[in-house]
């Protein structure tokens, strides 16, 4: 390993930490831009943003902990962990995305000589448990989930990928396999991190973040907090204000401007549905 520690909260020098590090207490997220540094210069229009798996990291975890991304698309949240000390697995069904994500990992030094593996697979079907012992990594102390918003956005052609869900309902049941599949490889307290946000489709606003929440707490997950984080300069929302607001107006809805960053933490008893919807 480095010399350097990695950091860690310090709840005896916490104010420090936090604004050293940039660290978020609130559920308010207004982000500026996207980081554009190291290997997350080159920006990919569906990816992710590396703030949001960066604060659960900083908040979450120890140096050294293990982290599994199961939608690890093209690589920010192991970049995030070779930044940052902690190790990290990565799994993506795409291979274009994930062969683009090795090369962009790969990128980023690796000071603290953190241990980062990408998979190609599916996460509802891969052995996580063996997977960590495979690798030589404990349980992990943290799950990034940062799904497809259904079929918003082509992600491959690929049956099990949830953009091809061809129906909420079964997008909705893969992502819950996808969650009891990995609760499996997490320690007893563990976090998990979903960032989601909802759809417009067929004049209805489709409350995906919610749906989300409900099938994540039901496979045994304790609410902790629900973020709702926006980020003015997007490719999606460049150059196109006015367009978005015409259609609005015209239709009658309001322009997307969040997404949930949502947090859970593994809960050992017997499954809470205290917030089960419907």
């Amino acid at each position: 390993m480095g010399d350097k520690k990695p950091p860690e909260l310090d709840l005896k020098n916490w104010k420090s930490f936090i604004n050293k590090q940039g660290i978020l207490t609130d559920s308010l997220w207004l982000l500026s831009k996207r980081d554009g540094s190291g290997a997350h210069s080159d920006i990919f229009h569906g990816g992710f943003i590396p703030q949001l798996p960066r604060q659960a990291i900083l908040r979450f975890t120890k140096p050294f902990d293990t982290v599994i991304d199961a939608f690890s698309g093209y690589g920010s949240t192991l970049i995030e962990c070779r930044r940052w000390g902690r190790h990290g697995i990565g799994v993506e069904l795409d291979k274009e995305r994930f062969d683009l994500a090795q090369k962009r990992i790969e990128n980023e030094p690796n000071n603290y000589d953190a241990k980062t593996f990408t998979v190609h697979g599916d996460s509802a079907t891969i052995n996580f448990k063996s997977l960590l012992e495979k690798k030589g990594l404990q349980k992990a102390s943290l799950v990034v989930l940062h799904p497809p918003y259904h079929n918003i956005i082509d992600y491959g052609k690929d049956q099990d990928n949830l953009c091809n869900a061809p129906s909420l309902k079964s997008f909705l049941k893969k992502y819950s396999e996808i969650v009891e599949n990995i609760s499996q490889a997490m320690t007893t307290s563990g976090y998990l991190e979903l960032v989601i946000g909802d759809k417009y489709e067929n004049g209805e606003w489709i409350p995906l973040g919610f749906y989300l929440m409900n099938e994540t707490i039901k496979k045994g997950f304790k609410l902790k907090s629900i973020c709702i984080k926006n980020i003015e300069n997007t490719i999606g929302k460049r150059n196109q204000i006015h367009l978005w607001k015409y259609r609005a107006l015209k239709n009658g809805f309001y322009i997307f401007k969040h997404e949930y960053v949502i947090f859970f933490q593994k809960n050992e008893s017997s499954l809470d549905t205290r917030y089960k919807l419907g």
